[in-house]
């Protein structure tokens, strides 16, 4: 079975994270027979300040193999397409 990691990076309060979030959870929920297996990470740019400098004007931020996939929103047949292809 093959894995991906996939991090969410935003803050609290923060509508586009929250739907973001809600793109993903759906875009893993239909992938076929759970494959690729995504590990989900969510990191707080309030408690980073790496991470702060570097996204505040962007969040949502979703990196994809600790690649940035996208910002702002999601599209989900993007993500499908992405998390497949990393997979393989």
């Amino acid at each position: 079975m093959s894995s991906v990691s996939l991090t969410l990076i935003g803050k609290p309060g923060c509508h586009l994270c929250d739907d973001a979030r809600e793109v993903i959870r759906g875009v893993i929920a239909d992938l076929p027979s759970g494959e690729p297996e995504v590990g989900v990470e969510e990191r707080d740019i309030l408690q980073d300040a790496e991470l702060y400098e570097k996204y505040v004007e962007e969040i949502p931020v979703v990196l994809i193999d600790g690649r940035v996939h996208t910002y702002w929103r999601v599209d989900p047949s993007r993500l499908r397409t992405a998390l497949l292809d990393a997979a393989s």
